[in-house]
């Protein structure tokens, strides 16, 4: 019996090993393909092509916070290529609100103007930095990230790469603050009371 035991104990040390380091590995899965074929399988040039930036080329200064996506969802030919785009519009005063990205880190290169940016680590430890056009800068993946165009007068524009076809993004005023959380459970949690709760909600229901 104590043998079995042993037995059962060591198996299960050595799945949650794998299960640990599969994770660790997670990420988009490698092709043994050049490309992914679309369901249809008909591959020219055209499929490799998006041409949904073309309306920042001579375009106006935004007018509202505005994100342009080459992901999957957009650009199919990203299938199994683990890299995505997404283009960044400020307006002057505006804020990309805390955020993560499950899937990736994000290289964020700006383009145009100035942008205050920032992530918190595990530890609670925040960095922030003040970018100028021609400066690159990381946010690990996973961690909660903001960007704030503090420029009272100027857009802002940037460019950020992702290491994931499909980086996915978690909001996190609308994850806590628009999806049904309990108005006590959220009252708890921060330290208020349901009518602040259920102000914020409002806000944010407002906006969108």
């Amino acid at each position: 019996m104590a043998s079995r035991t042993s037995s059962l104990k060591f198996f299960s040390l050595l799945f949650a090993s794998f299960a640990i380091v599969q994770m660790a590995m997670a990420g988009d899965p490698d092709i043994i393909h050049d490309f992914l074929l679309p369901a249809n399988g008909t591959v020219d040039a055209n499929f490799f092509t998006y041409t949904g930036f073309r309306v920042l080329v001579g375009g106006g200064p935004p007018t509202a916070f505005k994100v342009l996506k080459a992901t999957l969802a957009e650009f199919p030919a990203l299938d199994g290529q683990s890299v995505s785009y997404a283009v960044l519009e400020f307006p002057s005063g505006t804020t990309n609100p805390p955020h993560t990205h499950p899937r990736s880190a994000e290289l964020l290169f700006l383009v145009d103007g100035t942008l205050e940016v920032g992530f918190i680590d595990t530890k609670n430890n925040l960095f922030t930095q003040t970018l100028q056009s021609g400066d690159l800068f990381v946010f690990p993946k996973g961690l909660v990230h903001f960007q704030y165009n503090a420029d009272a007068q100027n857009p802002a524009l940037a460019i950020s790469a992702f290491g994931s076809a499909n980086a996915g993004t978690v909001s996190l005023p609308n994850t806590l603050f628009t999806t049904g959380i309990d108005d006590n459970v959220l009252a708890i949690s921060f330290n208020t009371d349901v009518a602040t709760i259920q102000k914020l909600k409002a806000g944010l229901a407002a906006k969108s």
